[in-house]
């Protein structure tokens, strides 16, 4: 009984710990900068494996880890609902596709339905811009 409630106060130390993790600094994104999707056109409708082009106006892409004025790298949020929150690493996960090499374009295999993509900017440490760098979220229909 009493590993057992260790135990469970452990995690819950780790959990808030965290939770509480401190904002790491943040890259102030240059003025009239932007991110967008080339293709595919918002409410296209592709085949399972679908090729999404990036597009990036006023920067410049680099590796992440390089750090370079005015440069970042893509992140793919797909089917995300609410952004990666500020001053945390941009989570690296199937909804959250890191292009870290400085890829400007992905094929990706999706699954039939419908899915929302939308473009991040990252600094060299995966961190948002601030503010914020997105495209508008698309809208592509899967066969």
């Amino acid at each position: 009984m009493k590993r057992t409630l260790f135990a469970l106060a452990l995690a819950g130390l780790v959990t808030t710990a965290m939770a509480a993790a401190p904002a790491l600094p943040t890259t102030a994104a240059p003025a009239g900068a932007e991110v967008y999707i080339i293709s595919p056109a918002d409410g296209a409708t592709v085949g399972p494996e679908v090729t999404v082009r990036f597009g990036l106006k006023g920067m410049g892409v680099a590796p992440a880890g390089v750090v370079k004025e005015n440069t970042g790298h893509h992140h793919l949020l797909v089917d995300v609902k609410d952004l990666p929150a500020a001053g945390q690493p941009i989570p690296a996960d199937a909804q959250h596709i890191h292009f870290g090499g400085g890829q400007t374009q992905a094929t990706l295999k999706l699954t039939p339905g419908t899915h929302t993509l939308q473009l991040e900017l990252g600094d060299a440490n995966h961190v948002p811009f601030e503010p914020a760098l997105v495209s508008k979220k698309i809208t592509i229909h899967v066969k």
